[in-house]
């Protein structure tokens, strides 16, 4: 489910806007390590909040300042992806070399549970089942938000950019401030998925922020659907799943099976799987339609 809300921020941005990050991972581990270096500090049990609002504004900080000067700078396409990915690898090698604070390659833990503190009352969610039930509430929460964002007329604004920004220009709208948009929420999304990854799996390391990590997730988006929004989150669990299964049977087959069902994947179904059963559900429905009309 976390992971799932990771590719859900990123179909925000690459399925609706049309702009693909290959450095998403960095913003994923900004809130990781936001959550473990920042959080323990606090002495209450509102940790994990402060820690979850700090990656939040850091990765909010950081996307806006690096959005603004690419997307105002008319930087579009491969060359939005080819510096994103450069910025992937510089928050690797500041993970990896900051070790003070991040731990270097040996990682850090001590992340702490979510609870909150108020007015004398205190509560600590340490429970893993309470924790599962939070996490599947904010991506629902997050998933229904930007569905209903995205139905009416703000969806179809970003439409009209991802089809041709510079017809769409025309028409009257900022694109470039529409896509930093985008790109700034997109990001804070994928820091809140950090934040709580930090928290449920205990531990964080550089891999939270390397360039493995923003592949996959790009991966799982095509797997389900671009564009669909919850086609990522489905696609997300059948990567996983899959990669989990052949790993059981032999770890060293699972990079290969994988890789085959991706490239098999490209040339049976490239719109992802949501839309292949969209299409085998219409077409079973127009085969019983008639079927029902011969019938009366």
């Amino acid at each position: 489910m976390i992971f799932g809300l990771f590719a859900l921020s990123l179909d925000y941005m690459w399925g609706k806007a049309g702009v693909l990050s290959f450095g998403h991972a960095a913003f994923f581990g900004i809130g990781a390590y936001a959550m473990t270096v920042i959080g323990p500090m606090v002495p209450s049990a509102n940790a994990a909040l402060v820690g979850l609002l700090a990656g939040m504004g850091v990765a909010g900080v950081v996307a806006f300042v690096v959005g603004y000067f690419l997307i105002f700078g008319g930087v579009r396409g491969p060359y939005f992806t080819i510096v994103t990915l450069a910025l992937c690898l510089v928050a690797q090698h500041i993970a990896i070399g900051w070790s003070e604070v991040t731990g270097g390659d040996a990682g850090l833990i001590g992340a702490p549970p979510f609870g909150v503190e108020l007015l004398g009352y205190s509560y600590v969610m340490l429970d893993p089942i309470a924790q599962y039930y939070l996490v599947i509430a904010v991506l629902g929460a997050t998933l229904a938000v930007l569905w209903l964002a995205c139905k009416g007329h703000y969806g179809r604004v970003l439409a009209a950019i991802q089809d041709n920004e510079v017809r769409a220009q025309t028409l009257g709208y900022n694109t470039s401030f529409q896509l930093l948009v985008v790109f700034v929420i997109s990001c804070v999304l994928a820091s809140v998925a950090g934040g709580f990854y930090a928290v449920v799996s205990g531990f964080v390391a550089p891999d939270s922020v390397g360039l493995l990590l923003s592949t996959q997730v790009v991966v799982w988006v095509a797997v389900g659907g671009r564009g669909t929004l919850i086609g990522p989150i489905i696609g997300t669990f059948l990567a996983i799943r899959l990669q989990q299964v052949v790993s059981s049977l032999d770890y060293r087959l699972w990079p290969l099976v994988v890789g085959a069902f991706f490239v098999a994947m490209v040339f049976l179904f490239p719109d992802g799987v949501l839309p292949l059963v969209r299409r085998w559900l219409a077409l079973a429905w127009e085969k019983m339609v008639p079927s029902w009309s011969a019938r009366r």
